[in-house]
């Protein structure tokens, strides 16, 4: 490649490069200032422009340097260009990388280069870019050029698959990776059962984990989070409880895998376990304290979430943005409001998380206003609230009868956030009309949505006609909750059961509890927690489990005497 000239326009323009794979015969490089370029007469020795190439210059000191390398013509240079390559692509210059790449000096780069520009776009998620160069790769046979993939190459190839969410692709790849033997590579087994456990089919992860004649703690994570993630929590626990070896990242995993599939009870077990596991000698990273204080959030075990926030502080661990957030929602699920807002107001920038946090718990806890004053705070520091914050703010407006305020958010989200109402948004704000009488224009505002509305929607208008004792307009709701051919009507029913008896319609309410019993309707078990002495209790409808029961019914009569 030689050096042709300098351009009016400050742009250097090289032609007819060696390189086999190019797309074009002319390509151009970003300007470069006349005040980074080195003088001609000043010549930096090759070798020394290595060195400065591998200790890897920042991006002005760098464009310096390509321009002496062009300007001393040795572009031709393989190993310089390689260099250069690596270092733009270490600052996150893709397409300076590329545009080097495509003009290489030899008919191909080496694999290693391969590898790194496919790394790069996989790095950047840009998927369609690393499967357009892993083809040309496949190509080269046909140019006569021997250039082939190796481990680095199938590893980086197959995490792009899994980043775009592509089966068919992943497929084709792993067809190739099976084909030239490297299914049982530790790098590309891995990342194939990362692969499929993204895709959600666990059983061909699984396959691929079987086979491998090596394996390390992330061969046997990757299977836990795929187990974890398609709500095999079983499976999970089996692969986990195997494990020879667990990291934090384990133990993260399957605690969020609980956490994530409303196993409260067992992220607060495995925290213990963790806590008790001689053999690991881990201790809980974010992760699985922020799941822990979730848990305890929903489960209402205060206890325990004191606990936890005490060994944060006794450990000196840093309350992040995440963990500030999880505490803040625990303190106020828990009911105590009052400690999650001294938490908030410790926090020197509260992002948007700690925000939402805050007002949604102060959404359920006090007037409303307090929860708008948060939001007004939010918004004079600049910070835009997500879907979620709005959800908080409509429903302490709904709690608080704050129509006008509400109906303000509600209307001006998209204009001054935007944010589109999403079928939670829309829920929040029949709610919030319904509630407050508002009973036609909820029903208009549902049948408005640009989204087919759900059975949690028309519940909660049915709801509002059992307050406001609209028998006409809950009639009707019924209708539109039966079109949707819900495979559990009988909580609708229930409430329209209501309805008509707080009218004191016996007869109706009457004919439409034995039709429910001719369906044989049943609804899910209700289910229950309680804290005592920092222990968590569970019970379940008609229990006979729990090792308590008898003293817990004996309890529960004497206070029915006491009632009574």
């Amino acid at each position: 490649m030689r050096l042709l000239s300098w351009r009016k326009a400050n742009r250097l323009t090289c032609v007819k490069p060696k390189c086999r794979i190019c797309y074009s015969s002319t390509f151009t490089f970003p300007a470069i200032s006349q005040h980074q370029i080195p003088s001609q007469n000043f010549h930096t020795p090759r070798k020394e422009l290595s060195k400065l190439l591998h200790k890897r210059p920042p991006k002005s000191q760098l464009k310096q340097i390509h321009a002496q390398i062009l300007i001393q013509q040795h572009s031709s240079t393989a190993s310089l260009v390689n260099s250069l390559i690596h270092c733009y692509l270490h600052i996150k210059e893709v397409t300076s990388a590329r545009l080097l790449f495509l003009q290489y000096p030899l008919p191909s780069p080496p694999i290693l280069i391969w590898n790194f520009m496919i790394r790069a776009y996989c790095k950047l998620q840009n998927s369609s870019e690393s499967f357009s160069l892993f083809r040309h790769l496949l190509n080269l046979d046909h140019l006569t050029i021997r250039v082939l993939p190796d481990v680095y190459t199938f590893t980086f190839i197959v995490t792009s698959c899994a980043h775009q969410r592509s089966v068919v692709q992943g497929r084709i790849v792993h067809g190739l990776v099976v084909r030239n033997g490297l299914e049982s590579n530790l790098f590309v087994g891995n990342s194939l059962i990362n692969m499929y456990a993204v895709f959600k089919i666990t059983d061909d992860a699984y396959k691929v984990f079987d086979r491998m004649s090596e394996r390390d703690v992330f061969s046997w994570t990757s299977l836990v989070c795929g187990y974890a993630n398609n709500g095999e929590m079983y499976q999970a626990c089996e692969v986990f409880i195997k494990m020879p070896v667990r990291n934090d990242v384990s133990w993260a995993v399957i605690v969020s895998g609980f956490s994530g599939n409303g196993k409260y009870m067992e992220v607060l077990l495995c925290l213990n376990e963790m806590f008790c596991s001689i053999e690991d000698k881990v201790r809980p990273n974010e992760a699985v304290l922020v799941c822990a204080l979730s848990a305890c959030a929903n489960l209402g075990a205060l206890e325990q979430g004191n606990w936890i926030h005490a060994y944060i502080k006794r450990n000196g661990i840093h309350e992040s943005s995440n963990i500030s957030t999880a505490l803040i929602d625990m303190y106020a699920k828990c009911g105590r409001i009052d400690i999650a807002r001294l938490i908030f107001n410790r926090i020197p920038r509260p992002d948007v998380h700690n925000f939402t946090s805050m007002i949604s718990g102060l959404s359920y806890h006090g007037p409303g206003e307090h929860a708008l004053t948060v939001f007004k705070r939010m918004l004079d520091e600049n910070v835009n609230p997500n879907e979620v914050t709005i959800i908080g703010v409509l429903n302490a407006c709904s709690h608080s009868g704050l129509v006008e305020e509400g109906s303000s958010i509600f209307n001006n989200m998209e204009n001054l956030w935007g944010l589109e109402p999403q079928i939670e948004h829309y829920g929040c704000y029949a709610d919030l009309l319904g509630r407050a009488g508002y009973l036609e224009k909820a029903l208009e505002v549902v049948k408005s949505m640009h989204i087919k509305p759900d059975i949690v929607i028309w519940r909660a208008l049915l709801s509002a006609c059992r307050i406001h004792r609209n028998i006409f307009l809950g009639n009707g709701i019924i209708d539109f909750i039966k079109q949707l051919n819900s495979d559990g009507p009988s909580g609708s029913e229930v409430l329209l059961s209501n309805l008509y008896a707080s009218l004191g319609n016996w007869e109706k309410v009457s004919e439409l509890r034995k039709a429910m019993g001719q369906r044989k309707t049943q609804s899910d078990i209700g289910c229950s927690w309680i804290e005592v002495n920092g222990v968590v209790h569970e019970f379940r409808v008609a229990d006979k489990l729990h090792p308590q029961i008898l003293e817990v019914l004996d309890k529960l009569n004497e206070l029915w005497i006491v009632l009574s």
